[in-house]
């Protein structure tokens, strides 16, 4: 890893590349070139560069980069080289969407575990994952050895909820729920709130 700190918005981006290197890869793609790339998504081939100078030397000038190496290469640098466990908590209507979507583990992550405090959907099947009770998430994530958690829960079981993943030694959480998460400096959160999308998006309407 490079010495210099590598600015947030850079890590925020290299998932889209990775994303754009596999659909080169299934289209049978041996190079590219950072031109080609900034015109498929829509980013100067400058920043491009410039985004994956902080990593090191990649491909050579006028030559562009091999597809499969610099998708390996950053599969590396973003670590979901092998599939990595996440906890989802809470399987109302959006956490059983995401338990029943498909597209994790093509990409690194696998849903392994599904907790929620209602009786009724406490035991039941979801796919091949059995819901488990919530009361348990400390021993459960501690046992299986979980670092990743997706909460699905209302706003206000959140912060609870986050709190103790983080006692269970997770380090980074996805939450949907619509509330801002106060973790320690070592734990990451990502937040997706389509209803901040969906306003961020009316304010150009």
């Amino acid at each position: 890893m490079p010495a210099r700190q590598v600015p947030d918005i850079v890590i925020g981006r290299l998932p889209v590349y990775l994303r754009m290197l596999t659909h080169l890869m299934a289209e049978n793609k041996l190079v590219v070139s950072s031109k080609e790339l900034g015109q498929r998504l829509n980013i100067s081939a400058a920043q491009i560069r410039k985004d994956l100078s902080y990593f090191g030397g990649f491909g050579k000038q006028g030559a562009g980069y091999n597809v499969a190496s610099l998708h390996a290469e950053l599969s590396r640098i973003l670590k979901v080289e092998e599939i990595r466990s996440v906890v989802l908590i809470g399987v109302g209507d959006l956490g059983r969407a995401l338990a029943h979507y498909g597209g994790f583990a093509n990409e690194g992550f696998q849903v392994t575990t599904l907790l929620d405090n209602d009786p009724n959907k406490i035991g039941t099947q979801i796919g091949h994952l059995t819901v488990e009770d919530v009361r348990e998430l400390e021993p459960i994530i501690r046992e299986r050895g979980i670092q990743i958690a997706v909460i699905t829960t209302p706003a206000h079981a959140a912060q609870g909820i986050a709190d103790a993943c983080i006692r269970a030694g997770v380090r980074a959480i996805l939450n949907y729920a619509p509330i801002t998460l106060q973790v320690p400096e070592h734990v990451r959160v990502q937040y997706t709130d389509p209803v901040m999308h969906l306003q961020r998006m009316t304010y150009y309407l």
